[in-house]
């Protein structure tokens, strides 16, 4: 199994990206896929969720109105669409993905995801 992330880059404050994870090796289609960030000094941050079949989604505060989790089942790839980038959301950028749906409240935590890519650099200046 193994998830890539694609679609970082250098954008100005205010700007977009779109962020792609593939996934292969397996074929979702339970279970719940998430986007996490790191910055530099600081812990992994789980930021948007969405369940595998797209009933339900989560969204950080730091990111919600401004970040949109969506998933292409035909493509088995997960997106994130971001506008209005500010230069607090530069970090590297990372999927996760588990066949199970977390606890309840649980979509932010890092245990909650057995599958991780290594991540897409995303920096806003």
């Amino acid at each position: 199994v193994q998830l890539v992330e694609s679609g970082g880059g250098s954008v100005q404050a205010g700007g977009s990206l779109t962020l792609s994870c593939a996934a292969s090796g397996v074929t979702y289609t339970s279970g719940c896929m998430g986007w996490f960030r790191q910055a530099p000094g600081k812990e992994r941050e789980g930021i948007a969720a969405i369940y595998i079949g797209g009933d339900h989604s989560y969204y950080a505060d730091s990111v919600k109105g401004r970040f949109t989790i969506s998933q292409d089942n035909a493509k088995n790839t997960l997106y994130l669409q971001m506008n209005s980038l500010k230069p607090d959301d530069t970090a590297m950028y990372y999927c996760a993905a588990d066949v199970d749906r977390p606890p309840q409240g649980a979509w932010s935590s890092s245990g909650a995801y057995d599958v991780w890519g290594r991540g897409t650099q995303v920096t806003v200046s």
